[in-house]
């Protein structure tokens, strides 16, 4: 019969092993580490649609594979957190990109729930309520600032339309 220690570390390396976890780390890397999540940002509202596509792995391992509603709720607060900061204009968003990290945020929180850190577990049990109002909150901002962008390209397309 195995101990609770083999199992738990049987469950870790099939963890690890998933493609969904794989994906995860190449995701952090580029996103982060090599500062993409920064660059495509350049794209007006293309580049954080883009960026946000990125966390569907974490969103998926946590829910589906983990089956953490604290750790989502926690990825999605870090990543909705990361679109509405990249939306700030005239590149104020993307220098904060290359700072916030929120991938790298994101599989740290992940890898503590994989490795049994108590600490990172009972960290995010404890911001599950707060990370649900949050992510309210951050959807509204969210939709506030892409009202003000297309509300401030609208006038700036009149005010050039009426000087031509």
């Amino acid at each position: 019969m195995k101990s609770n220690e083999e199992k738990r570390l049987q469950r870790r390396q099939r963890l690890i092993n998933n493609k969904a976890y794989q994906t995860m780390q190449g995701l952090t890397r580029y996103m982060d580490r090599y500062y993409l999540d920064a660059l495509i940002g350049v794209i007006p509202g293309w580049g954080d649609a883009i960026a946000l596509l990125c966390v569907v792995p974490f969103v998926y391992f946590s829910a589906r594979i983990i089956k953490s509603v604290p750790l989502t709720l926690a990825v999605l607060n870090n990543a909705l957190r990361d679109v509405l900061l990249g939306m700030i204009p005239f590149f104020v968003g993307d220098i904060i990109d290359i700072f916030h990290r929120a991938n790298t945020q994101n599989m740290q929180m992940i890898q503590g729930f994989v490795n049994g850190d108590e600490a990172v577990i009972k960290q995010v049990n404890q911001r599950a309520w707060q990370s649900a109002i949050v992510l309210i909150v951050l959807l509204l901002l969210i939709a506030l600032m892409i009202w003000l962008l297309i509300s401030f390209g609208s006038y700036l397309y009149s005010l050039l339309a009426s000087i031509v």
